[in-house]
C-alpha cells in the first residue's frame, strides 16, 4: 500500500486544493481535506500474527523432527530431551519475530486480524485529534469542516464545528461523507473535490461568504504518513 504522500501527484493535489479555494469564495466555512496512511498502530494484530506463524513452525518442526527414541522399540539414541524442548523454544520464538514483521509490512496481512469495529474507532479518534490538531476547531465563527480519509482502513469521516452542525445537521454531514465513500475506490481525487463542492453547495445559502471573511486556514491537501 502507498504512503499518503505517495498517492497524489502534484497535478491531483491542485485540482483538491483549488476545489477548496473555489468552495470557499462561496462559503464562510474552512474546509480541510486530510488524507493519512493510517490512524492506528495495530500491535495486537502484529502480536497475533506472530503467535499464528510461530505456532506453525513449531507444529513444523515437531512433524519434520520427531525424536526416534520415541517411535522405535528397544532405541535409546536420538536428540535430549532438553534439546527439543529448546529447538521447539526457539523455533516458536523465530516465528513469532517473522509474523510479526511479516503483518508490519503487509498491510492486507495486519488488517485480516484487526476487528471492524477497532479501525472505526481508531478512524474516528485520529480524526478528532486532527480536527483539534489543525485548529479547525479555533476558526471565529465555528465554520471548519474536516475532511478526513484513512488509506489502511478504507474508511472516511467528516467532522463540522458546531455552526456547521447546526446549519446542516448531522443528516447533512453524515451525506457529505457519503459523497467522498460512494466513488473513492475509482478515483480517490475526484471523490475529494466533489466532496469539497458538495461541501460548498450546500453550506453556500446558509453560511455564505461575507466580504469581510478572512481565510483563516490553509487551502491546501494534507497528508499524513
Amino acid at each position: 500500500m502507498k504512503l499518503a504522500s505517495q498517492i497524489f501527484n502534484d497535478q491531483e493535489r491542485k485540482r483538491v486544493d483549488d476545489a477548496v479555494a473555489q468552495a470557499e469564495k462561496r462559503t464562510s466555512a474552512e474546509i480541510v481535506p486530510v488524507v493519512a496512511t493510517s490512524s492506528g498502530r495495530y500491535d495486537r494484530a502484529e502480536d497475533i500474527v506472530g503467535l499464528f506463524v510461530g505456532l506453525i513452525v513449531v507444529a513444523v518442526i515437531w512433524w519434520q523432527f520427531p525424536s526416534p527414541a520415541a517411535h522405535e522399540t528397544g532405541a535409546w539414541g536420538g536428540t535430549p530431551r532438553v534439546m527439543e524442548i529448546l529447538l521447539l523454544f526457539v523455533s516458536m520464538i523465530v516465528g513469532f519475530i517473522v509474523g510479526v514483521c511479516l503483518a508490519s509490512r503487509l498491510f492486507w496481512l495486519r488488517r485480516l486480524f484487526t476487528p471492524k469495529r477497532q479501525m472505526k474507532e481508531e478512524v474516528e479518534t485520529r480524526a478528532c485529534q486532527v480536527y483539534f490538531d489543525s485548529s479547525i476547531h479555533h476558526t471565529s465563527g465555528g465554520t471548519g469542516v474536516l475532511i478526513y480519509i484513512s488509506l489502511y482502513e478504507r474508511l472516511a469521516v467528516v467532522l463540522g464545528d458546531k455552526t456547521v452542525v447546526e446549519k446542516l445537521g448531522q443528516e447533512g454531514i453524515d451525506e457529505l461523507c457519503e459523497t467522498l465513500t460512494r466513488f473513492i475506490k475509482e478515483d480517490i481525487t475526484q471523490a475529494l473535490v466533489d466532496t469539497i463542492q458538495s461541501t460548498g453547495d450546500k453550506l453556500e445559502p446558509v453560511l455564505p461568504r461575507a466580504k469581510t471573511d478572512a481565510n483563516e486556514l490553509s487551502d491546501s491537501l494534507i497528508t499524513i504518513d
